[in-house]
């Protein structure tokens, strides 16, 4: 082999490299939408490698087992979940409990299927069901606390179930969407239903807990 020759082949694209983060990518998304439908339990490598349209060897190159796929899915949809839940409210935001309805709609629309897993891994009671639900009770009691002390909420609730009720709201639409869709003339998920949804929990968060304007 010339000098030219070795020059030339070292000079070509890694393509393995370059698409290792693609196919990594659409093995989780697959497993995901998996997961969601399936549960993992229901969910083989196998089934996920087809879904994704790559190899079971692939899977296992990545992901090496079931185990290792599932925490990478996961710590996906934790992040998908929590980042955004976490996020400080902004200054000049009227409405604290309309901001955090909103934020909560996003992940409906923008990660639904990442929204269908946590139903099924809070009724199922995984690992992640139950980091899930925890990161939240904690945000969302600390938020309260801070209402608290501002003086906007009133004075005889009580700020462990304000906390609660607000998750059982949001979660529990998510876990129960399939029977809320019977009731509706269209989707729970889309986006006309989404804000009518928000509207009856803003409602019924901000005239049941918060102090009204002029109230003693």
């Amino acid at each position: 082999m010339t000098l030219t020759t070795v020059a030339s082949v070292s000079s070509k694209p890694d393509r393995t490299g370059a698409e290792e983060p693609r196919n990594i990518e659409r093995i989780r998304a697959a497993a995901l939408r998996c997961f969601a439908a399936q549960g993992t339990s229901g969910t083989t490598l196998r089934g996920v490698a087809a879904a994704a349209g790559v190899s079971l060897g692939l899977v296992q190159h990545h992901f090496a087992t079931k185990a290792g796929l599932i925490h990478a899915v996961d710590e996906g949809v934790l992040d998908l979940v929590i980042t955004p839940m976490a996020e400080p409210i902004p200054e000049g935001a009227v409405d604290s409990i309309a901001e955090i309805g909103q934020r909560v709609n996003r992940i409906f629309v923008e990660h639904p299927d990442a929204a269908a897993y946590v139903s099924r891994a809070l009724v199922d009671g995984s690992p992640l069901g139950v980091r899930i639900f925890d990161a939240l009770f904690a945000l969302g009691k600390a938020r309260w606390e801070q209402r608290a002390q501002r003086g906007e909420t009133r004075p005889d609730i009580d700020l462990t179930w304000a906390a609660l009720n607000g998750i059982v709201l949001a979660l529990g639409a998510a876990s129960l969407s399939a029977h809320i869709d019977r009731q509706l003339p269209e989707p729970f998920t889309t986006p006309s239903q989404l804000q009518r949804w928000q509207a009856s929990v803003d409602s019924l968060l901000r005239e049941g807990l918060f102090r009204r304007p002029g109230a003693d």
